[in-house]
């Protein structure tokens, strides 16, 4: 399916579609819930926590009803909402869901109230939730917005509340941390901006027609020279390189993650750094093929430099939380090595690996943060024995530990060996290269693991408290997902793989010269089953 299929089927999503106020719920009502929290007087401490957590249950009851209500067979984007904004200047409020932002939009929804639950505010808890909720609501307008302008506004939304929550309620060197995440962020936007501007007003020279920031609208008439789209992509490329964080632009994120408080390195991990990633197959791949496929080699590199050495540090660290930042590094890398393959197994893989890493490193630092809260330390070198005297919390510990690893059965294992099926069909020596951060990722946390968890119980880890039943409930959910998606990823694959499809095919059609490489077999139909239902459906 190419591009006027998915044209045609946002013009009909928006015309029969009874689900047109699933967008706007999704945005709305974390900003609601904002306000709300707002309005609630200082002194009812008692009643933000709750609020807050009532607000983003009902944002994710949404997005699971979206992901129930969503075509598996359509590639093109559904619960389309477009109204005009600026008309005069071509910006309006558009905004849509495909296969691949589906499971971005759920994952946020689950995310949030699990970190509300599993966390409290040590202090001023109302503007820490309202902060909460604001973060929520952009994080939902990236996924979904298909302008240009509204892209950006979202993207931006989202750094004000993080600043906050890492500057207000972090810990240690919190100011120094908020202070360069939002400086290195905010660097990357303002290539964007421009970028983005320099792309409409080019477009609008080609075409002749009013000016238009619809992503659509330019994904399917792209008239710019090929030079001047070159230099547009740079500008996207630098803002979603800081935000993922490609190598060498990621120092910011070991600061933010290690400073900040366990909710926000959740949010952090889970859901702000798929931003870009997002951002690189949305107005990358999608909307800039030529640029892409040019540029390739170039972030493909990149991501496999992030690979090796996110792991190498991580294995250096002495702090545990450090350890798990720096392993989001090696992960992302994967993502984007899986995204510039620009092959079908590639993208899916990244796609999948962008969720499963917000669920697997989502839970890795809530349990840094249960350690922490019982021993005031993530020093590894000051943790030792904790498998005798907290039991529970190591097995959990172990399950996503391996789950990051990527054991085969557990949900960090399809993705990865989707992306480097594709890189290794498109870019076989990068994929090579990158094998060697599978191996280097079973050695820093199997390593990390033995020392905080065997060994004798020394000192003050002989009064460590094991996970309480309440602890256990808010991390079942996601350790159900774990071991489900890591046995099952059918569902999700059958979702994603339409939109997929259908930019693989617009970049081929779109890009002289250009065929995307694909291995001879389906290995998602050989493992899971359907093998010659999935071979009718798509024909490699």
């Amino acid at each position: 399916m190419g591009t006027s299929s998915i044209l045609a089927s946002v013009a009909s999503a928006a015309d029969t579609s009874g689900y047109a106020a699933i967008i706007p719920a999704l945005i709305l009502i974390p900003f609601v819930g904002a306000g709300v929290i707002a309005l609630i007087p200082r002194r009812r401490v008692e009643l933000f926590r709750g609020v807050a957590l009532m607000i983003s249950t009902a944002t994710a009851a949404v997005a699971v009803f979206a992901m129930v209500q969503f075509d598996r067979h359509d590639a093109g984007y559904q619960f389309v909402v477009r109204r005009d904004w600026i008309s005069d200047l071509g910006i309006s409020w558009h905004f849509g869901i495909d296969g691949i932002s589906l499971f971005l939009v759920v994952l946020t929804g689950i995310i949030f109230p699990i970190a509300i639950l599993a966390t409290k505010a040590e202090h001023d808890p109302k503007p820490y939730y309202a902060w909460l909720m604001v973060l929520m609501a952009g994080s939902m307008g990236v996924f979904t917005a298909l302008d240009l302008v509204v892209f950006f506004v979202f993207f931006e939304i989202v750094l004000v509340p993080m600043y906050f929550l890492i500057g207000f309620w972090g810990h240690g060197q919190r100011i120094y941390a908020a202070t360069k995440f939002f400086l290195y962020t905010m660097f990357g936007s303002a290539f964007m901006l421009v970028a983005l501007v320099s792309l409409a007003v080019l477009q609008q020279k080609a075409v002749g027609g009013p000016l238009t920031f619809d992503i659509v609208d330019i994904t399917n008439n792209l008239a710019v020279s090929t030079n001047a789209q070159r230099l547009v992509f740079v500008g996207f490329a630098i803002a979603f390189a800081v935000k993922v964080p490609l190598f060498p632009l990621h120092t910011w994120l070991p600061d933010a993650h290690t400073n900040a408080p366990t909710a926000g390195s959740v949010i952090l991990a889970a859901v702000m750094l798929k931003l870009g990633t997002y951002g690189f197959i949305r107005l990358g791949v999608q909307m800039l093929p030529e640029p892409s496929v040019w540029a390739a080699p170039v972030l493909m590199t990149l991501g496999v430099i992030g690979i090796i050495y996110g792991a190498i540090v991580a294995t250096m660290q002495t702090d545990l939380k450090r350890l798990v930042a720096y392993s989001s590094v090696a992960h992302l890398g994967f993502v984007v090595l899986g995204i510039f393959s620009l092959t079908v197994q590639g993208i899916e893989g990244g796609v999948l690996i962008m969720v499963n890493h917000g669920i697997i490193t989502g839970s890795l630092f809530l349990l840094v943060g249960m350690i922490y809260e019982r021993r005031h330390t993530r020093e590894i070198s000051e943790l030792s024995g904790l498998q005798k005297v907290a039991p529970i919390m190591a097995g959990v510990f172990t399950l996503v530990m391996l789950a990051s690893v990527g054991l085969p059965g557990l949900s960090g294992f399809p993705g990865e060996f989707l992306a480097l099926l594709g890189a290794f069909a498109g870019a076989r020596w990068w994929g090579v290269v990158a094998t060697t951060g599978v191996i280097l990722a079973a050695l820093y946390l199997l390593w990390a693991y033995q020392r905080v968890f065997h060994g004798p119980t020394t000192g003050k880890n002989t009064l460590m408290r094991d996970m309480t039943p309440s602890e256990f409930l808010v991390m079942l959910p996601l350790l159900a997902l774990i071991v489900l998606l890591g046995i099952f990823p059918k569902p999700m694959l059958d979702r994603i793989e339409p939109s997929v499809e259908a930019i693989i095919h617009h970049v081929e059609v779109s890009v002289d010269g250009f065929t995307s490489a694909e291995p001879e077999t389906d290995p998602v139909a050989t493992d899971h089953g359907d093998s010659e239902e999935h071979a009718e459906e798509v024909d490699r």
